[in-house]
């Protein structure tokens, strides 16, 4: 199958370090992918205009910074992750880059002032930043970078919730941030002290969820905070109430029957108050309803392959990084927000996270 128009790729994938069968990070034109940078497991990117930012998904964390020039990537500057294991990383409205790692249940903010200033300071003095892979790399200083440490909670999935595990952070309405713990069952509510040459993140609360939860994915509709719950297969929508905690006010299953191993991924919501959710194992993507002011289901359809590890939603469609099925499924969206049966595969080596340019 030929892919439908669609914009230009960033794939973020596992390589041959993780397990998988990309090279580094892939650029998609019509239809066809090419590595772009070469990269150990860049399993999760994030774009800024010109800036291409990508976690290295390994025991001794690191993210990375390109810049983008057409669909060219010029390597920057690293930063430590601070962590095991980053699977996630957001430019946050603070101006620093927000990554969360799974593993060592850390966050880590780098303060993109800094960086930027160190690699502008490298390309002054002899016009040369390090490739990546070869030679000198530009590393950000330890001012410029600070870690805090998830509180060291169980939860009742043995094999999962042994300790804290940060899955991923997201920008509040109140200029603070939220962390994801899926180990821990808990949203971890951080605000970032951003000075001229150092950075700091301060505790503000711990807002607490049901245990077995296990939050993965966070997504923003009318005020509300919408929550994937990787280990019990619901989605819960969250209030702020008057105390400034975060309650549940609604909650709906993403498929009948016992959740086993079918462990939802990534979440948004569109403009109409549709909510989008994959889920792995029963390899379906699912459409819930938010409108009202409630959380309905509306149907589910087939994600085109194996365990859809993160979508990403163009006009008219739904692309789906199907993880094991080393490519990513072109689905069309229906009337209802339903997606129909893949139009497309575009073949990516084991692909983790799509970022449309």
């Amino acid at each position: 199958m030929s892919a439908p128009a669609l914009p230009t790729l960033l794939v973020g994938s596992y390589t041959a370090t993780g397990g998988g069968t990309a090279t580094g990070i892939s650029v998609v034109e019509d239809g066809v992918a090419s590595t772009v940078a070469v990269l150990d497991d860049p399993s999760f990117l994030a774009v800024s205009g010109d800036r291409v930012y990508a976690v290295s998904e390994l025991a001794d964390g690191s993210v990375s910074a390109f810049r983008r020039r057409g669909t060219a990537l010029e390597h920057l500057w690293d930063a430590p992750s601070g962590g095991d294991a980053p699977c996630h990383v957001r430019v946050d409205p603070s101006g620093t880059l927000v990554v969360t790692n799974y593993v060592s249940g850390t966050v880590t903010a780098v303060s993109l002032a800094a960086a930027e200033s160190l690699a502008a300071s490298v390309l002054a003095s002899d016009g040369v930043v390090g490739a990546h892979g070869a030679g000198d790399s530009v590393v950000v200083p330890e001012s410029a970078v600070d870690t805090a440490v998830l509180p060291d909670v169980t939860g009742p999935v043995e094999d999962r919730q042994e300790g804290p595990h940060a899955h991923q952070s997201i920008a509040t309405p109140d200029g603070t941030l939220l962390v994801a713990d899926l180990g821990g069952d808990a949203l971890h509510e951080y605000r970032v002290d951003l000075g001229p040459e150092s950075v700091a993140l301060e505790v503000v609360r711990v807002h607490h969820v049901e245990p077995g939860v296990g939050p993965r994915h966070m997504a923003w509709y009318d005020g509300d905070l919408f929550v994937a719950g990787e280990l019990d297969g619901r989605v819960h929508r969250l209030r702020r109430d008057e105390s400034g905690a975060f309650r549940v006010v609604a909650s709906a299953p993403t498929f009948d029957g016992p959740v086993g191993e079918s462990l939802l991924s990534h979440i948004e919501v569109d403009e109409d108050g549709r909510v989008v959710v994959a889920v792995r194992g029963r390899d379906v993507i699912v459409v819930l309803d938010a409108a009202d002011g409630g959380l309905t289901l509306v149907g589910s359809a087939p994600c085109g392959g194996v365990w859809p590890r993160h979508f990403a939603r163009v006009p008219g469609y739904v692309l789906v990084a199907n993880q094991m099925s080393d490519a990513i499924a072109v689905l069309p969206v229906g009337a209802d927000g339903v997606p129909g049966e893949a139009v497309a595969q575009i073949p990516v080596g084991t692909p983790t996270c799509i970022v449309p340019l």
